[in-house]
């Protein structure tokens, strides 16, 4: 006789039925290291099944928009009530800790909220013909749904960025084939569920699980899918790029956010709050995380002593424990990496406060001294690491912010309009906030990068306008 419970087997979600694979791929608690489910891995001809589901679905079935909006207010109404349960899958899978798996959740609501919204906002334009031959012509543009969309979402908020881009398309009235990310599957899944339970009919939602190099490609492959939807690597980015052709494609990609701190702040504390705490939120996990910055030669040692004990003052270790600020990232092999990154820092001469290595938790590293070719400042650091930088000239400041092949937001804390207004303009990133760190995001707003942090806007409305195509009518009269 065995004790060992029973795993949970995710196949692939298609026409409403859940469809197992002869392949399967484990999942793991990210803390304890404790498989907790599989998930199937699609092969061509399953993800093929998947991709006709959808297109037939799209050809032959139409909700009107104040359906669509009822049913994504359901989903909300049962996300509500089973909000602990979908907290504690986010936190087993990603690892990340109980209190922000729940505002994960919070966000989520809300960005289904405002796609509910939406759908029944969706419209056109008028179109003044003013040549004069053309006075007995009327003119107006439509938005119609492009079709499929192809969703491939990434394992770092698998709630809320999941509902980024189901939310938007079912609202606009397209079918979605949803492709989640392979370390992060079981929160997907069970939201998708939802959706059918809140009445979506089967069709509208297809789920394909298994390697982004496999399942992910065979995706990219069909030419039925009208526009793909992407949030991950900058590499991954480019490859859906040239693999689509003149296809539509969104594409969220990476960042290392800069954070300007002149010596005219109104609240140093809060500065230093701000830029600490956001820099090791989701153990740093996240596109907008604080990564650099820049702060005025005359406040830096002050701002560097106050960074220093925030972070030592953080509890790290077991994400669902409710105290826990800071858990593992996404796996040993990434913590490894991190780890290599801040001894080559060390090795140059940066000064490390913080960083230990524990299996896969990284504990949260303030790194000072450092210059602007080390990994943990060009590049994308993805864990729980910021690093601090004086500059002498606001000028000097947005020109560093700005040497990067990154471009998605930076934070600027200043008390000078003047100053304020130079940032929104100089600073070469898709969001600029001022008095905040590059990681605020209100999930309500346009969000997206330039450079190599991608192309297109998510956000709800954003989105609808990427998801539909505008047609220009014109009437005789």
């Amino acid at each position: 006789m065995t004790n060992a419970k029973t795993l949970a087997v995710y196949g692939n979600y298609v026409n409403g039925t859940w469809k197992n694979s002869t392949e399967t791929l484990p999942v793991f608690d990210k803390f304890t290291g404790e498989e907790i489910a599989k998930v199937a891995i699609a092969t061509r001809e399953e993800v093929t099944e998947a991709i006709d589901n959808a297109y037939e679905t799209f050809q032959t079935s139409k909700l009107s928009p104040a359906q669509r909006s009822e049913i994504l207010l359901k989903v909300v109404e049962i996300v509500r009530k089973r909000k602990e349960e979908l907290a504690l899958t986010i936190t087993q899978e990603t690892g990340k800790v109980i209190k922000e798996a729940r505002g994960e959740i919070d966000r989520g609501i809300q960005t289904l909220i405002a796609s509910a919204e939406e759908a029944k906002r969706i419209s056109g334009q008028g179109i003044p013909l003013s040549q004069h031959e053309d006075a007995d012509k009327l003119a107006f543009t439509i938005r119609v749904p492009v079709g499929v969309i192809g969703a491939i979402t990434p394992f770092n908020f698998p709630f809320n960025l999941v509902v980024h881009k189901i939310g938007p398309a079912i609202a606009a009235g397209n079918t979605v084939v949803l492709k989640p990310a392979e370390k992060t599957p079981i929160t997907a899944c069970k939201l998708v569920e939802i959706f059918t339970e809140a009445g979506l009919p089967n069709g509208f939602i297809n789920v394909i699980n298994g390697w982004g190099h496999t399942t992910g490609q065979y995706l990219l492959e069909d030419e039925r899918i009208a526009m793909y939807t992407f949030t991950g690597s900058p590499t991954v980015g480019r490859l859906i790029k040239n693999s689509t052709g003149i296809r539509k494609v969104t594409l969220e990609l990476g960042n290392n956010s800069p954070n300007i701190v002149h010596k005219d702040v109104a609240d140093l504390d809060r500065a230093v709050e701000l830029c600490v705490s956001r820099g090791f939120f989701n153990a740093g996990q996240a596109c907008i995380s604080v990564q650099r910055i820049y702060v005025h030669k005359h406040i830096y040692d002050v701002f560097v002593e106050k960074a220093v004990q925030f972070a030592k003052s953080l509890k790290v270790g077991d994400p669902k424990d409710p105290a826990s600020d800071v858990g593992p990232v996404i796996s040993e092999k990434d913590a490894v990496r991190v780890e290599a990154w801040l001894n080559e820092a060390r090795e140059n001469g940066a000064q490390v406060f913080g960083g230990e290595r524990e299996g896969a938790i990284i504990r949260p590293a303030v790194v000072t001294n450092v210059t602007k070719d080390m990994k943990v400042v060009c590049e994308e650091v993805f864990a729980p690491v910021i690093s601090i930088l004086s500059y002498e000239d606001i000028e000097e400041a947005f020109k560093r912010a700005n040497d990067t092949k990154y471009g998605l937001q930076a934070g600027v804390f200043t008390s000078n309009l003047d100053i304020a207004m130079q940032a929104s303009y100089k600073l070469h990133f898709g969001g600029v906030i001022i008095n905040n760190v590059s990681t605020y995001r209100a999930d309500v707003m346009p969000y997206g990068g330039v450079k190599d942090s991608g192309i297109g806007k998510e956000g709800p409305h954003a989105a609808i306008q990427e998801m539909t195509d505008e047609k220009i009518i014109v009437i005789n009269l």
